[in-house]
């Protein structure tokens, strides 16, 4: 294609079964919610996404657009603010920065691996501005090149502040016959945790939920390659199946397909 080259998006799948009991490995979601940011403006390119992904339920656009902020040099930062926010993000604190929607505070210091980005960086204040922005080594936690900023984008797909976690037990408690201090879901919920598998209950979270076409252009051209109306009937045998053999535990309620999925004829 010469010196212009297409752009591909990838929009990997999951890679995990309908309700397992653990989430999506970070790098997976950090290239869907950075593909999820880019597609709406997107004028030319080429989005590469499975079938069963594709009839996934997602967040809406205003939740990947209205949490994703930028942290610039020369901006005033309260680092105890900033922890609590990334931790509203879907952030993680650890100790040592290692993978995407990770960050660890020390002293003056703010790591961050922002979902979407390539590289983690080192946000370095003086007194309370940020002085410097540099990316690192997660493995040598070696600095490298500056930059003027650092877009951070939501750390999960799933909102974990306390309007959106709020929600989320309401509809529990409103949907299912469920014993609140017996469900380690529940309480984790409460304690501002992101449980396992959270991304089953996706739909708690938000009064309405989107699909990858809410996020497409209004003129993108769709190719479908391979037996797709048979991949989708398999898929949804095999999720009806795994929700009929694991909806029984009253202390995690399983959301029906139809709330998580789009069906064939959609």
């Amino acid at each position: 294609l010469g010196d212009d080259p297409l752009p591909v998006l990838p929009f990997p799948d999951w890679e995990t079964l309908p309700y397992d009991l653990f989430s999506p490995h970070p790098d997976i979601v950090s290239q869907r919610l950075a593909a999820l940011l880019r597609l709406p403006a997107l004028k030319r390119g080429i989005v590469v996404v499975p079938v069963q992904t594709l009839l996934q339920r997602l967040p809406p656009l205003r939740y990947v657009v209205g949490s994703s902020f930028d942290v610039r040099v020369g901006q005033r930062l309260d680092l105890d603010a900033e922890k609590r926010r990334l931790e509203s993000a879907g952030y993680r604190n650890v100790p040592q920065v290692l993978d995407p929607g990770d960050f660890a505070v020390r002293g003056g210091l703010l790591d961050v691996y922002p979902m979407g980005a390539d590289e983690p960086y080192r946000v370095e204040l003086l007194d309370d501005e940020i002085d410097s922005i540099r990316a690192f080594d997660p493995e040598s936690q070696r600095s490298l090149d500056k930059v003027d900023a650092v877009q951070l984008l939501p750390g999960r797909e799933v909102p974990l502040d306390e309007a959106s976690t709020k929600r989320a037990m309401d509809a529990l408690r409103e949907r299912f016959d469920i014993d609140t201090r017996r469900s380690a879901l529940f309480q984790d919920l409460k304690a501002g945790l992101a449980p396992a598998g959270i991304e089953y209950y996706l739909p708690l979270f938000f009064e309405q939920t989107a699909t990858l076409f809410d996020y497409l252009p209004p003129n993108a051209v769709v190719a479908l390659h391979g037996d797709v109306r048979g991949g989708v009937e398999r898929f949804w045998q095999d999720t009806e199946s795994r929700y009929r053999l694991l909806r029984g535990d009253k202390a995690r309620p399983l959301l029906p397909p139809v709330d998580l999925f789009l069906p064939l004829d959609a």
